[in-house]
């Protein structure tokens, strides 16, 4: 090879190598997606939520559990009926999950997360310890 041929070859590689450091700049200011994740709250966190702020309350039990007694102004959507039924829950606003001991509120709340909701608090151990708790609620 002569020197030109030499020169020409640097220079096309040398702005190659510039071209993807740009890219890759550009790439590095992208927004990234927000990651949400849900919040475990007690039912002592969770009344505070209730009594301080403005939170939509999703009762995901049965309608047998709820008719039993739930949540003031809880709003019921069984937590197998979530995924057909997220056009009924807000998304300007916290909503405040439970169940009846915490394990179908997390399937619950990484449903919503999935669905793109973060404003997201799960009750831990769910309406019994809302009760065990002594708070109000509705029977």
């Amino acid at each position: 090879m002569n020197k030109n041929t030499i020169i020409v070859l640097l220079c096309v590689l040398v702005t190659l190598t510039m071209a993807g450091c740009v890219q890759q700049e550009s790439d590095n200011t992208t927004p990234q997606p927000e990651t949400c994740d849900y919040s475990d709250v007690s039912a002592a966190e969770a009344f505070n939520l209730i009594e301080t702020g403005d939170v939509f309350i999703l009762d995901v039990r049965t309608q047998s559990e709820y008719d039993d007694g739930h949540l003031e102004n809880s709003y019921l959507i069984p937590v197998s009926e979530l995924e057909n039924r997220l056009d009924e829950v807000p998304s300007d606003t916290a909503i405040l999950v439970y169940c009846r001991s915490g394990r179908r509120s997390v399937t619950a709340s990484n449903i919503l997360l999935d669905a793109g909701y973060c404003d997201v608090y799960n009750m831990e151990a769910g309406f019994n310890a809302w009760r065990s708790g002594g708070y109000l609620y509705e029977e």
